[in-house]
């Protein structure tokens, strides 16, 4: 068992050795311009970006057509939310979204806000889910965009996207999902889900960093964003710039293969979450999962483990790698702004771990990673005199603190 373990794949995955391959000749032999028409290495960059679009396109249902090729999911976000605000300004200046989305949704909201968009940010509910029910009661006469999640990169919990969906097109209302964290691994259909834009990223299903892609509906109805980048007009002129051709094709290999082997891969990395899940209930008290218990990806583990600090718990086993909030806000010492959504008390959001296993995970190490988190929340805890007096029956939200 190689050393440190990696458990930290919501955050980002390992490039599968399978769509390395596939990468290669385009850094070497294959490599032209896509955008250049008249010979033969733009002929055969292009068709190496079309295969992909097929590929891409395969694992939602979409046709190629609709495929936009992006540097990764915030960027398709945000080609998605400031796009469509602008495109459709004439109709009406109100966006809904949740509190809970990633950070690159939340802050091209907030941008939003500030040039005269009316945002409202949906609370959730315990388990993080937002219900279609409380999008309809948002809806105004101004909407013109609903942007929420299809799970969170946190807590891994799904969102009922096909009832929203419906909503929205009853409605008339443009529908995006952010779908960085399912694209490819757990069923995903816009049609029959009513997606209209749907953002997506290569590192999240063992492709390459750098690369993302935004799917826009062409007919029933054709969606239109305005460009966030101007240039030279590819994309269907809504994201100019030279396409990263090794990117797109592994993007394109790594969601053929995700996709062709989702039951599989979605009962193997279960079973290895469930069995992580299972070792450390039995063995301690005092923890809690949070986000929603089955409607969840397949990979994410996110418990509270009370008493004990998230940061320190995570020193006592320094060889996994996993983290506490998401990769994208791992700077800041505040706790989780998705668990504080949850109702989550500080005690509980800053005891918080996420585990998230993949592809390339073994048994062995879920075996290994229980072991060491089970000992490090029992040192820890010996320590705790929080813990001792819980343990011995004292209420302790009763407690009467002196301050000096």
């Amino acid at each position: 068992m190689k050393s440190p373990i990696y458990m930290d794949n919501n955050a980002t995955t390992p490039v599968d050795p399978r769509v390395l391959d596939a990468m290669l000749p385009y850094f070497k032999e294959k490599f032209g311009n896509a955008a250049s028409r008249n010979h033969e290495f733009g002929w055969v960059a292009e068709e190496g970006v079309e295969k992909a679009r097929e590929q891409v396109a395969k694992a939602i249902n979409a046709s190629p057509k609709e495929i936009v090729w992006t540097s990764g999911a915030t960027e398709s976000n945000n080609i998605a939310i400031k796009g469509i605000a602008s495109m459709y300004r004439e109709q009406g200046n109100h966006i809904i979204t949740q509190v809970i989305e990633h950070k690159a949704v939340i802050d091209p909201a907030k941008f939003l806000e500030q040039t005269g968009c009316h945002v409202t940010f949906l609370p959730v509910d315990k388990d993080g889910r937002v219900s279609a029910e409380q999008v309809r009661e948002a809806m105004t006469d101004k909407t013109v965009l609903v942007s929420i999640m299809h799970a969170n990169n946190e807590i891994g919990t799904i969102n009922p996207i096909k009832e929203i969906g419906k909503l929205c097109k009853e409605k008339g209302v443009i529908f995006h999902t952010d779908a960085c964290q399912t694209f490819a691994k757990v069923p995903i259909d816009v049609e029959d889900m009513g997606i209209d834009l749907l953002s997506c990223s290569g590192h999240k299903i063992y492709g390459p960093k750098g690369v993302g892609a935004l799917y826009v509906r062409r007919k029933r109805p054709r969606v239109r964003c305005e460009p966030v980048l101007h240039g030279g007009g590819h994309e269907r002129g809504m994201r100019s710039g030279t396409l990263n051709v090794p990117g797109i094709v592994g993007m394109g290999k790594a969601a053929e293969l995700c996709f062709d082997n989702m039951a599989e891969e979605t009962k193997f990395v279960g079973g290895l979450r469930d069995r992580l899940k299972d070792k450390l209930f039995s063995q301690l008290d005092e923890i809690f999962l949070n986000g929603h218990a089955t409607e969840r990806i397949p990979n994410n583990l996110n418990i509270s483990f009370l008493y004990v600090e998230g940061e320190s718990l995570m020193m006592g086993f320094s060889d996994v790698a996993v983290s506490s909030g998401s990769a994208c806000t791992s700077a800041s010492l505040e706790p989780s702004y998705v668990l504080k959504a949850l109702g989550l008390g500080d005690d509980l959001a800053h005891s918080s771990i996420r585990f998230s296993l993949g592809r390339f995970t073994t048994q062995q190490e879920v075996d290994y990673v229980a072991e060491r988190v089970v000992t490090a929340v029992k040192r820890l805890r010996e320590m705790s005199p929080l813990y001792e007096m819980a343990q011995e029956g004292v209420d302790l939200s009763k407690v009467q603190w002196a301050h000096h």
